[in-house]
C-alpha cells in the first residue's frame, strides 16, 4: 500500500481525511485509488492537482512508478508564466 498525503485545500473533498492508503504501482494507480475512495475528487484531480513522489513533481507521465514507501502528496497545481 503506498501513503497518499492531501494538501489542506483538498480535505473539504476528502471528508477531512489528511492522507490515505492505496494499492498503486504507479502514478496513474494512484490517482485511480484515490477517485474510488473519494469520487467528489475525480475533476478536481485531472485539473487542479500535481502528484509529488519522493520530492518530484511529475509532469511527464501517469506510468511513473511508485514504490510502497514512497512520500506521495497531491498538492495545487502550480500554474504560472
Amino acid at each position: 500500500m503506498v501513503e497518499v498525503n492531501f494538501w489542506g485545500g483538498l480535505r473539504v473533498l476528502t471528508d477531512g481525511s489528511d492522507k490515505i492508503e492505496v494499492e498503486a504501482k504507479t502514478v496513474l494507480e494512484v490517482l485511480k485509488g484515490v477517485e474510488k475512495k473519494f469520487p467528489a475528487l475525480a475533476n478536481y484531480l485531472e485539473n487542479q492537482v500535481s502528484v509529488v513522489v519522493d520530492g518530484r513533481i511529475i509532469v511527464s507521465s501517469l506510468n511513473e512508478p511508485v514504490a510502497k514507501d514512497s512520500e506521495v502528496w497531491l498538492i495545487k497545481r502550480l500554474t504560472g508564466g
